[in-house]
């Protein structure tokens, strides 16, 4: 049965696929390249449902399928947004129902790709010297501020509170 699912690594980055847009390398056997060596990279997973295939053989299953996994998946959600103020872990949380959505929706697992892609950028740029450098000088800066207005307040106030 085919669904139209595309595969996520080539489509996303609109890179031609073996099936559809390049018939020179539609010939060309799984995991080669152009030159005839293998890649041994894995296999992306496609885009798309990962329901079982006994659900997505009838269409009233799988659409029930998708509005309870849509269901649960709004519902951890919504549970992280109230968790944002709260305590708890409201981020993990909202990633959890995005996860949860994303088994049936494509545009959930693009958006998780997408975070994925923002989170590893921001956490290679964190680790970098010299940006590691300039916030450690803004951390003892800031910290230095704070010591100097508690100094100020207790030489103003003492150790009793002004009300």
């Amino acid at each position: 049965m085919d669904t139209g699912v595309a595969e996520n690594s080539a489509h996303a980055a609109g890179k031609p696929t073996a099936d559809r847009d390049d018939p020179a390398a539609a010939a060309a056997p799984e995991g080669a390249t152009k030159a005839g060596t293998t890649t041994g990279a894995p296999e992306a997973k496609p885009f798309g449902s990962r329901a079982p295939a006994f659900i997505k053989r009838s269409k009233p299953l799988h659409m029930t399928w998708q509005i309870g996994v849509a269901i649960i998946g709004f519902a951890i959600i919504v549970g992280g947004i109230i968790m944002l103020p709260l305590p708890g872990p409201g981020w993990a949380v909202i990633f959890l129902g995005l996860a949860v959505l994303g088994t049936e929706f494509v545009w959930a697992q693009r958006t998780l790709l997408w975070t994925k892609d923002k989170v590893t950028r921001a956490a290679t740029r964190a680790l970098d010297p010299k940006t590691r450098r300039r916030n450690m000088i803004m951390l003892a800066i800031g910290l230095l501020l704070i010591a100097a207005a508690v100094a100020l307040y207790l030489w103003k106030y003492g150790m009793a509170l002004p009300f």
